[in-house]
């Protein structure tokens, strides 16, 4: 800490040096876009004939010490016209800079900071608030699907209000968490699951996307290398909405909607599943297998149709359930927000309130939420400004159980076709009579919800300690109180084990806190040498208290909470927490703008590692060179830019357990457990210690060319990048006589590289204008070293030397004996040569475990067009996948050629029955296990194309407006989900099950997993 300190003290020394000793002024002053008005960061600002200089900071802002016999300004940016401007007796110089011919100047917010998108030299992507506004989506991270190259985002199946799966240039671990870093107003969030049952929830949902202004993706190392040691999975960088000094303005707007599956899948009828089930089982006896007499079977069906022989009997049975349409409900949705902005030179404000409601397409499931921002920045003196950013949400989540719960609404397809949903003996809703626990009982005497109480926010203070030098100060807190509440009643026992029902309640509440401290410094020097720079400190420290408790035997279902049970069989309590010590510095060079260096670097200090090894450092270097700013292109209009540059950085992954680095010991009293010796409670070891214990670490290369023609009518970028990561996190085993199985090491690596491509248009301007957005990823993902060891998923998935992280490794299905019907497996056997032995076997045993497919797409990407034509606007975007492959992990239930008594897929109808029959589908055998192992029979190419959103609108005309006093009014409709082109047979392409989601080699697995919604919404916005 002495040696920052002597640091800072001797860059302040530095940075005076050169102060003018003669008579001088100072000159203040604001450059803004003469386009928009929005702020400009890093304009130079020299004193004509002087190399006295300076630059804007990021709010646009700017002060320099000018002599007194100098009366001119000039104002250079890249992508600007450079413009003089006379000083006169003024004190307070405010300008707009207008875009010449060769214009990129794009604000980006780059963490502790912004600058002009042409002077980055690493790769940020940029997504605006008017790209994702008013889509019906609960959570950001959905309405930025197919927008940003190399981020692919995934839905893990269509429940409202749950986890997603984000990956930024692939996966970069296998234990560690690979999802970003999320960073808001520049305090970091907490966006890790915080959900007490395996269905993870989404803390991002908290937010409000109507009050982002821009979001900032760091994907490279030499943008992301300034948050270090939680870097490795890129940063998510979100701004929310500022004042302006300008007259109030209001925007209130209301949508309503609602939403349907974008898929169904066909199951056998009555009719089918019987004639199906009857085969089966008279193929087994003929075959030996143990089986179920015809008169046991006629019973069994009986009681399936709840002892009505009628129910299943004949070419036209009683009863014929559509067992699927049960599972799913009418979806409404609705949402409102209402916002004020405005402020003068000395105050800005942007206020905002919301109210959104979505019903899922599932039974049971909701999500809802109320929230309120308020952000204000004040400026106190020509030198000091303050400022405000706070967020208060309460979100309810009405939830269902995951994926591999019999209570899960979807395994309710399982269910026969002859079970009647009210049983006739008693007109009541029963499970008693059905194949499996029946979930509509969870839908009429059961709940679980998840209630979040949310404050996000933060408070600065930023002063201007002389010309170009500045330090900001900033506090900021993300409270975190979330209650799940859970009862099953008394109808639901099969489910609970509990005869008069079962009650939980679990509490856990997350104190965050950070404090950032920075100087940042700007100045140009002769006109061609501009210099920013950033230094500073980080701290951060989070708590995590977490307690439940349960209870059974209830007196009746009007009696939900805890304190009616009879009886408290389970109880919990938990305390964590972490803290991070951080320090911090960037330096970026511009020369004669048109050479651009830049070098980063972040010591990240943990309490989560050893401490033989706490202390990271996570440097990067980028460079850049415009080639348009030389003499030999500098005259080639129908070039606007074309820049090469290239990074190379480290960056880490931190987030494990916080105390995985320590000998733990723990208690043997708590309930469920041993209890100690006759009771006696006691305590035991339970975690060996690794001192040395420390990140993964990323290097990541970065090569890039930006380009643009005809005054930018065509841009675009196209990006090299590899990351290379070390030290993975795995559970490594040692000796027994240790005590322990596993302990947690560094060990292993694994390679992400690929390409991106992103490509602009405006393809049609004028009263009809078109524009056209296209970007394309291709990423190839693979394990390089695990020590010689392999890591298991729950179906095929593997962590394998050599193959994709969760690749699917398994016997390779060969079809159908067109002689007797047997599944046939490849043997797949080495022979001499070292070739595969293709021959086939009806023995599952036999076949050899061989990789069938990756679970990652090779190539991720999304296309917008938007056209407008005085006052309607339409904007369409497609976006896809392709390369990957899914696993469907009910499939050996749902497609099992008779199998057992799950009601089967429709395909099943075209399975073997005669010799000569040439299908993919196995001869019904009740019982027989035919073709039901684990293989690749129930592996499928996942890629699909989606409609992901189409959007139409109306804006009134101003003249009109001006009438009834209004700014703006526009109507418009959204379509969400309206098409999906894929030969998945599944019920949805995007995919990766709820229920499997602990386990990162677990991905590309569909398990009972309900479609993506298809959401239809209308809308209308007024300004005033």
């Amino acid at each position: 800490m002495r040696s920052f300190l002597l640091f800072i003290a001797v860059l302040l020394c530095a940075m005076t040096t050169n102060s003018a000793l003669a008579q001088e002024r100072r000159v203040t002053g604001k450059v803004t876009s003469a386009e928009d008005g929005t702020p400009l960061p890093g304009v130079s600002i020299v004193a004509k004939g002087t190399s006295k200089g300076t630059q804007t900071d990021a709010n646009g802002d700017y002060s320099l010490e000018v002599p007194a016999n100098i009366g001119t300004l000039v104002y250079s940016f890249v992508g600007v016209s450079t413009q003089e401007t006379a000083i006169g007796n003024r004190s307070v110089v405010n300008v707009t800079l207008s875009n010449d011919s060769r214009s990129l100047d794009e604000v980006i917010v780059t963490g502790y900071g912004a600058q002009s998108k042409r002077n980055l030299t690493g790769n940020i992507a940029k997504v605006n608030a008017r790209d994702i506004e008013n889509i019906p989506v609960p959570s950001v991270e959905q309405a930025l699907q197919g927008k940003v190259a190399g981020v692919q985002i995934t839905s893990l199946n269509g429940k409202v209000g749950q986890g997603l799966q984000i990956r930024v240039r692939g996966s970069s671990s296998l234990t560690a968490s690979s999802q970003p870093l999320y960073v808001i107003d520049g305090i970091p969030m907490t966006s890790s699951d915080q959900s007490s049952t395996t269905a993870p929830t989404n803390p991002i949902a908290d937010l409000n996307p109507n009050d982002i202004e821009s979001l900032e993706i760091l994907k490279d190392a030499s943008s992301a290398a300034i948050y270090g040691a939680r870097a490795s999975n890129g940063v998510v960088l979100i701004t929310t909405k500022k004042g302006r000094a300008a007259k109030t303005t209001f925007e209130a707007s209301a949508q309503m909607g609602a939403s349907n599956p974008t898929h169904l899948r066909q199951w056998l009828n009555t009719q089918q599943y019987v004639e199906l089930y009857q085969e089966a089982r008279n193929n087994s006896a003929a075959l030996g297998i143990p089986v179920y007499t015809a008169a046991s079977l006629a019973a069994r069906f009986t009681r399936y149709a709840a002892g009505d022989a009628t129910g299943w009997q004949g070419a036209t049975p009683k009863y014929n359930t559509d067992w699927q349409k049960e599972a799913f409900q009418n979806a409404p949705s609705q949402q409102y927000d209402l916002s004020a902005r405005g402020g003068d030179a000395k105050t800005r404000f942007f206020i905002s309130g919301q109210y959104f409601d979505q019903s899922g397409i599932i039974i049971k499931n909701r999500f809802r939420r109320l929230s309120g921002r308020i952000n204000l920045d004040h400026t106190a003196t020509d030198k000091l400004t303050l400022g405000v950013n706070m967020n208060i949400s309460h979100s309810i989540n009405d939830r269902v159980s995951d994926d591999n719960a019999f209570s899960t609404p979807l395994q309710i397809v399982a269910l026969p076709p002859m079970t009647p949903i009210i049983d006739p003996r008693t007109s009541q809703l029963s499970g008693d009579y059905t194949l499996y626990y029946n979930p509509l009982l969870n839908r009429d005497f059961a709940a679980l919800q998840a209630r979040v109480y949310r404050v996000i926010g933060n408070v600065y203070a930023d002063y201007k300690l002389m010309p170009g030098l500045s330090f900001r100060t900033e506090f900021g807190t993300d409270l975190l109180s979330q209650q799940e509440e859970a009862y099953y009643g008394s109808e639901t026992q099969r489910n609970t084990g509990a005869p008069n029902g079962l009650g939980s309640n679990s509490f856990r509440q997350i104190a965050n806190y950070t404090t950032n401290n920075y100087f940042s410094f700007g100045r140009t020097i002769a006109e061609k040498h501009d210099i920013d720079a950033t230094l500073g400190m980080s701290y951060q420290e989070s708590r995590l208290n977490f307690n439940s408790v349960t209870g059974q035997q209830f007196p009746s279902s009007a009696y939900k909470q805890i304190t009616a049970a009879a009886k408290i069989t389970a109880g919990d309590g938990q305390e964590s927490r972490f803290s991070f010590l951080s320090y911090f510095a960037r330096v970026n060079y511009r020369f004669n703008n048109r050479y651009l260096l830049g070098a980063s670097g972040r010591i990240d200090g943990s309490s989560r590692f050893g401490a033989n090894d706490r202390y990271g450092f996570f440097p990067a270097v980028s460079a850049g060179w415009i080639l348009t700013e030389e003499s030999f292109l500098k005259n080639v209009r129908a070039l606007s830019l074309l820049k090469l540059r290239a990074s190379y950085g480290l960056t880490g992954n931190a987030e494990i357990g916080n105390f995985s680095s320590l000998a733990l010991y723990a208690a043997t009293n708590n309930v469920g457990t041993s209890a100690g010796y006759a009771g006696v409670p006691g305590q035991a070891p339970s975690q060996i210690p690794n001192a040395d214990l420390t990140w993964e670490k990323t290097l990541q290369t970065d090569i890039g060319l930006e380009f643009g023609f005809l005054n930018n009518r065509f841009s675009g970028e196209i990006d090299y990048y590899q990351k290379n990561t070390s030290g993975l996190l795995l559970n490594v085993n040692v000796p027994g006589s240790s005590g322990f199985r596993t302990q947690l090491r560094n060990v292993g690596k694994l390679q992400n590289q690929g390409f991106e491509f992103v490509f602009n248009s405006n393809n049609l301007t004028g009263a009809f204008k078109w524009t056209t957005s296209l970007n394309i990823a291709y990423n190839k993902n693979k394990v390089t070293d695990l020590g010689g060891t392999t890591i298991t998923g729950s179906f095929l998935n593997r962590a394998q030397e050599g193959q994709p992280l969760g690749v699917f490794v398994g016997p390779e299905y060969a079809g159908v004996d067109v002689q007797n019907g047997d599944a046939l497996y490849y043997k797949n056997a080495k022979n001499a040569d070292g070739s595969l032995d293709r021959t086939t076997t009806n023995d599952y045993n036999s076949a050899a475990y061989v990789p069938l497919g990756s679970p990652s797409p090779k190539f991720i990407g999304g296309i917008t067009n938007t056209f407008s034509f005085k006052g309607i606007d339409l904007s369409v975007l497609f976006n896809g996948q392709f390369g990957n492959y899914i696993y469907n992990g009910g499939g050996k239930f749902q497609s099992a050629n008779g199998d057992y008594f799950d009601n089967q897929s429709i395909d099943q109808l075209n399975r073997w029955k005669k010799p000569g029959d040439v299908t993919n589908v196995p001869q019904a055998r009740l019982l027989g296990g035919n073709g039901t192992g684990e293989s690749s029979r129930y592996l499928q190419k996942g890629d699909y194309v989606r409609l992901r959103t189409v959007t139409l609108g109306y804006t009134l005309p101003k003249a009109l407006l001006s009438r009834i006093h209004l700014n703006r009014v526009r109507i418009y409709a959204t379509g969400q989900n309206l098409l999906t082109f894929t030969k998945y047979t599944g019920w949805d392409p995007e995919v990766n099950s709820d229920a499997y989601t602990a386990n990162p080699v677990n991905l590309g697995i569909d398990f009972y997993s309900a479609p993506q919604p298809r959401t239809i919404i209308g809308g209308l916005q007024i300004g005033f």
